[in-house]
């Protein structure tokens, strides 16, 4: 077996013991703080790479919302469109009210005149309401047609306040049978004025 003479075997451990320092400094100097940053990027990727996920989730959905919205917006125009109409709400009651009227056997002659007020249902509501009066006369059946058929083809319209009284006639006073005189309040939305 050869043996290393004593000044070489130094001459060894001393390299060997530089090439340690000087790859513990390299490792420490240089690839472990290339490694923080690699993982820094890699966490960055991770987080952009899911705002792109949501990001294109939401351009997927755009449409969709977009679809939603305009039929939201359709049906809320087409509701609006069975309000009373702000700039002449008697006419629009009055010729509403004759149009349903037409099929059933109920007299309407008296019309009063809107007063305007409150909604009431909600802070902030965006529209309006009127409240009418009207009075007339029919007979007990065909006035409980009219009344559950109207206020199931008007949601925008709640009649409230009915008073009934046995009708009489307008040439002696006496009592016409099941004819029934009718005085009822309609409270109706208004839709807004357009902008």
């Amino acid at each position: 077996m050869n043996k290393i003479p004593k000044d070489k075997q130094q001459k060894i451990i001393a390299v060997g013991l530089m090439t340690i320092m000087v790859s513990a400094l390299i490792w420490f100097g240089f690839i472990s703080s290339q490694t923080k940053t690699l993982t820094t990027v890699r966490q960055q990727k991770a987080t952009a790479s899911l705002q792109l996920q949501k990001g294109q989730a939401t351009l997927a959905s755009a449409e969709s919302l977009t679809k939603a919205f305009d039929d939201v917006s359709r049906k809320l125009k087409e509701r609006e469109a069975g309000m009373a109409a702000p700039n002449d709400m008697f006419s629009w009651l009055v010729q509403t009210l004759n149009t349903f009227r037409a099929p059933y056997n109920v007299d309407i002659p008296q019309f009063g005149r809107e007063l305007p007020t409150e909604v009431g249902v909600f802070a902030k509501f965006p529209y309006r309401a009127a409240l009418f009066t009207v009075k007339g006369s029919a007979y007990y059946h065909d006035f409980g047609k009219f009344l559950a058929d109207f206020e199931n083809t008007f949601p925008n319209i709640r009649v409230q306040n009915i008073e009934l009284d046995p009708a009489t006639d307008s040439a002696g006073g006496a009592n016409s049978g099941e004819k029934l005189s009718f005085k009822m309040d309609l409270l109706t939305l208004v839709r807004p004025i357009a902008l």
